[in-house]
């Protein structure tokens, strides 16, 4: 019987894969947004029960950014402001 935990994390091209190894950041796949695990933000929408089904998890913050993620205002404010400033330039951003 084969007991090892395995993850299914989102990789760069968006496409799901399954990982020995528990993702280091979670997202929403409807608005695209990525985050740390214990964000406040998406605790909060996770307990109300909504997010459930769009959740979906990254290895890296590269990974996420790649899958065209952008970083969560509530958990990533520094990178969210710099994400929004680059954007709005018309510059491409990278942690």
């Amino acid at each position: 019987m084969n007991t090892a935990k395995s993850f299914t994390l989102t990789g760069s091209d968006g496409r799901p894969y399954t990982s020995p190894v528990k993702g280091d950041w979670g997202g929403h796949r409807g608005g695209r947004i990525y985050g740390r695990l214990d964000c406040p933000a998406a605790l909060r929408a996770l307990a109300r029960g909504g997010y459930v089904k769009d959740r979906v998890f990254f290895a890296d913050e590269q990974t996420a950014l790649a899958a065209g993620y952008r970083p969560c205002r509530a958990c990533c404010e520094d990178h969210y402001q710099a994400w929004k400033s680059a954007k709005e330039k018309g510059e491409p951003w990278k942690p």
